[in-house]
């Protein structure tokens, strides 16, 4: 048995991940069971199921609705077919069938004539409020069955809209799943099951086998594999042991591990990407900024065509009051911009939670269209194309020392440099004999100077050589220089590890027709042309300063179009800003995060251009419901306008085109 510290405290929420006062705040945001259509037009995640009070209180409130719903659509349609045989079978008068409609009407349409009253009062039109004036002018007008019919087609085509919503907001809200809630936290010797959250960074947490890690941390003990495909989409297992890094949401699927935790509940990687995904919605894409201007404008406008419609033709004597009422009644409902309201939010939506689940994680619609539009990609080398560890590449010996000898001097004076330049050369010249040091001073970023068999060796970059006298300027560009005695025995050449993926990934860029790929580094010509050899990177540019990195990038966005910039997402601020789309590679800093718009989970190029893919099928639906929804909306108010269309047609149809848009979002869902 466990000990469980708190045992009378409630447990906290995992969608949010707050004290219960606050919970109540973030779950008020999210719904709003009154406002319909606002809460479709930005569906949250769906219910944590975390067993707190607030969130089990909500899930009873929404199956209670549900079955009420069910009931009175049922009762509705009973109340239909009683009128609907007391005017065609039974001939009962006029009140009857009045009765029996009004019920009808009543019991399917009172949540649209509630939502449209309340939109008036906020001097709102939206869909419920043409559905409702046009309801009760139909009854009024003595269109009983017809009216009925309206009320209980509009409110079946709502429940199915509400079934798919409510499937692509599940799929979605699975990632909340990617965290756990508690941890065992070991203490003076004792485990202890505890919330996630009280759980501190340096703390000792312990992880059995098919358990989620539920912090960020590092192992100390214990060897298993690790499954992150919740975090990345990839499947292909982990191995970790003793100093491996582990990322909260990782599921552990062998043997028992202890870690050290180093970062908190809310800043751990499972936390950070859900918090992106809830966020990203808010970011709207230029479509979507589209459709709600469009919205406003349209519903308006169209409510005075159809008091146009109603009034002018009277007046012209082309046909009866009545008549001309009754048509613009018809062009009211199958005016409904429903389609276009729901479905082009909800891509936007399902195209980012189809990224998530591939291991990209986008921070809003406009990301999406960015990736999607792009036309060139330029990325960073260092630790984006290559690894960012050094190795030698070429020993060049100049004077009277040969390569071995040059090389095991270089190592001698390096071994009192911390640089990564110096353990590259320190790890090259493994097995020769260093010599020892009389005298050593490391010039921070330059090099070392010291003294060895009374002879005094200058290790460094070109710049340490001449402001110690030297004449450099025969000298061909080299990552590191070696003088003895004043006189230049020779240079090293460092070279970046190329990833393995990034060849693949570039050429997968250029697959799906990327038209310019481009290289930006600040080391030598030699490496980056190396390094751009390597990945089949045609058009690279080196020796850049970070102003200059953004002056090429500002050039390419000129002569080609939209343009991505692919980084580290820690030094490339500046020339992040002055991209169309910054996308960082990996989870393992803040600083990656915070500084893009885009993040690949794993650190591999080649995640890029699947990314794009989806970018791309995602906007196709997209710009298929706006088209599609917009010529069926022409058709159908042309239609209602010269009278060939009737109110339960015009429903039809509406809602028909409304389901058909929601189906087709979903479908981005599903995208590998």
């Amino acid at each position: 048995m466990h000990e469980y510290e708190n045992e009378q405290r409630e447990p906290l929420c995992s969608c949010c991940a707050h004290e219960h006062h606050e919970h109540e705040e973030c779950h008020e945001q999210e719904h709003d069971h009154d406002s319909h259509g606002d809460q479709k037009a930005q569906p949250p995640l769906a219910s944590c199921g975390c067993g707190c009070s607030h969130c089990e209180r909500e899930e009873n409130e929404e199956e209670e609705n549900s079955n009420r719903f069910k009931i009175e659509i049922i009762s509705s349609l009973l109340f239909f077919a009683a009128g609907f045989l007391s005017e065609h079978i039974f001939q009962a008068p006029p009140l009857i069938q009045g009765i029996l409609f009004g019920l009808s009407v009543v019991l399917s349409g009172w949540r649209v004539f509630r939502s449209g009253w309340r939109s008036l009062l906020k001097l709102r039109m939206d869909e419920t409020t043409l559905m409702a004036v046009a309801v009760i002018a139909a009854f009024c007008l003595g269109q009983y069955l017809e009216a009925a019919m309206v009320a209980i087609l509009y409110q079946l085509g709502e429940m199915i809209e509400d079934k798919a919503i409510d499937n692509s907001r599940e799929s979605i809200g699975k990632l909340a799943e990617i965290r756990a809630d508690t941890a065992r936290r070991i203490r003076d010797g004792k485990e202890a099951i505890v919330p996630a959250q009280e759980v501190q960074v340096g703390d000792t947490i312990a992880v059995y086998p098919f358990e989620r890690v539920p912090l960020d941390g590092t192992v100390l003990s214990g060897t298993s594999t690790l499954n992150a495909s919740a975090l990345t989409g990839e499947s292909i297992p982990i191995d970790a042991s003793a100093g491996s890094e582990v990322l909260s949401g990782m599921m552990n699927e062998q043997g028992p591990l202890t870690v050290e935790v180093t970062h908190d509940l809310q800043n751990s990687a499972a936390s950070r990407i859900i918090a992106m995904v809830e966020s990203a919605a808010a970011r709207k894409g230029r479509a979507e900024k589209l459709i709600t201007r469009f919205a406003e404008i349209y519903t308006p406008l169209v409510m005075v065509l159809a008091v146009l419609l109603m009034v002018l033709p009277p007046l012209f004597g082309l046909g009866e009051f009545r008549v001309w009422l009754y048509r613009a009644l018809v062009f009211l409902v199958a005016s409904c911009p429903c389609a276009l309201v729901i479905s082009v939010p909800l891509g936007f939506y399902a195209g980012i939670g189809a990224e998530s689940k591939n291991g990209v994680l986008i921070k809003g619609g406009r990301f999406l269209e960015a990736l999607a539009l792009a036309d060139a990609v330029v990325f960073d080398k260092t630790g984006t194309l290559t690894s960012g560890e050094l190795k030698l590449s070429k020993v060049n010996a100049l004077g009277s020392l040969d390569k071995a000898e040059l090389l095991r001097i270089a190592a001698s004076a390096e071994q009192y440099s911390s640089h990564p330049a110096a353990k590259a050369v320190i790890k090259a010249a493994a097995g020769a004999e260093l010599l020892p040091a009389e005298q050593a001073e490391e010039i921070p970023g330059n090099g070392v100077i010291a003294v060895m068999d009374g002879k005094k060796v200058i290790c460094g970059r070109r710049n340490l050589l001449e402001e110690n006298g030297l004449n450099m300027e025969n000298f061909s560009p080299a990552s590191i220089f070696i003088a003895v005695d004043g006189v230049v025995e020779g240079s090293i050449e460092l070279s970046d590890t190329v990833k393995p993926d990034s060849a693949e990934g570039i050429g997968l860029l250029k697959k799906i027709g990327l038209k310019r790929i481009v290289m930006l580094t600040g080391d030598n010509e030699s490496s980056a042309a190396a390094a751009a050899g390597d990945c089949g990177i045609t058009e690279y540019h080196a020796g850049l300063l970070p102003e200059n990195k953004v002056s090429i990038m500002e050039s390419i966005r000129t002569e080609t179009g939209k343009t991505i910039f692919v980084g580290d997402g820690i030094n490339d601020a500046p020339v992040l800003a002055a991209s169309d789309c910054g996308v960082a590679m990996g989870l393992g800093t803040d600083a990656a995060i915070e500084a893009s718009d885009v993040v690949l989970t794993l650190d591999k190029p080649s995640k890029l251009a699947p990314a794009i893919r989806i970018a791309r099928r995602a906007m196709g639906i997209i710009r298929f419901n706006i088209a599609f929804a917009l010529a069926c909306k022409a058709l159908v108010l042309v239609l209602a306008a010269l009278g060939y269309s009737s109110m339960w047609m015009a429903v039809f149809a509406d809602m028909g085109v409304c389901i058909i848009s929601v189906i087709n979002a979903t479908r981005i869902l599903k995208f590998r």
